[in-house]
């Protein structure tokens, strides 16, 4: 396992669900960490956490953080995407806004993020990115649309893995099923405690983020029922 010592870790969607306990996990475990979030004042920061706005959908947002982190603290070696959104679309919808939506928070929100931090991640050499998919993104179910995107961040991480490798870059997609946060209120498959909970996605993202050169892991899938194998 990677020392912590004084690793920079930047996790997007913090003020809550698995982004704010992931924030909350990192923390305790001695990282410094940039928190990304709309409304920067919804969370409180202190010698090792900082608050920045960051907008998923805004081009600039990602590179205007990116700056604010180095500024503060010197460099990243790390970079969590944890934004995202899950409004239904289905095949038969009329129109395309949702999708859109989706579309520039759930992949081009990551791409653009990991963009503007590849340069900082090259030079530790021992960057690490984790990207919250879903299993969503392994298999289809009645949103479609949000399977679409999941699919994609997927793809997206692999590239990363690729693109990254010879620079000491590793990328993981954690990808979960029913997590209990504000995203799953409305799901009534399971209950809310047989869900996932968050702090146990966060303790698997921290693992990979700490997880040696040669002992990369490029997908987790988290179970919380019984699935046939993806």
């Amino acid at each position: 396992m990677l020392e912590v010592g004084n690793r920079i870790a930047m996790v997007s969607g913090a003020s809550r669900g698995i982004g704010r306990a992931v924030v909350d996990r990192l923390l305790s475990s001695g990282f410094r960490v940039s928190a990304g979030l709309r409304d920067a004042s919804r969370l409180a920061g202190s010698d090792r956490l900082m608050t920045h706005r960051y907008d998923a959908e805004d081009a600039a947002s990602p590179i205007a953080w990116v700056n604010a982190t180095v500024a503060r603290w010197g460099g990243v070696d790390a970079v969590v995407n944890a934004a995202g959104i899950n409004p239904k679309v289905r095949v038969s919808d009329v129109g395309e806004d949702d999708l859109d939506d989706m579309w520039r928070v759930n992949v081009k929100g990551p791409l653009r993020l990991v963009r503007a931090t590849l340069p900082h991640l090259a030079v530790c050499g021992h960057g690490r990115v984790v990207n919250l998919g879903s299993l969503a993104g392994k298999r289809v179910g009645s949103n479609v649309g949000y399977a679409m995107t999941k699919f994609a961040v997927v793809a997206l991480t692999h590239g990363m893995r690729r693109e990254g490798r010879a620079a000491g870059i590793r990328a993981t997609v954690i990808c979960p099923g029913y997590v209990a946060t504000d995203m799953t209120l409305n799901d009534d498959e399971i209950s809310r405690h047989e869900m996932s909970q968050p702090g146990d996605i966060a303790r698997l993202v921290e693992t990979a983020l700490m997880l040696p050169n040669n002992a990369s892991v490029s997908e987790i899938l988290v179970h919380c029922q019984f699935e046939p194998m993806l």
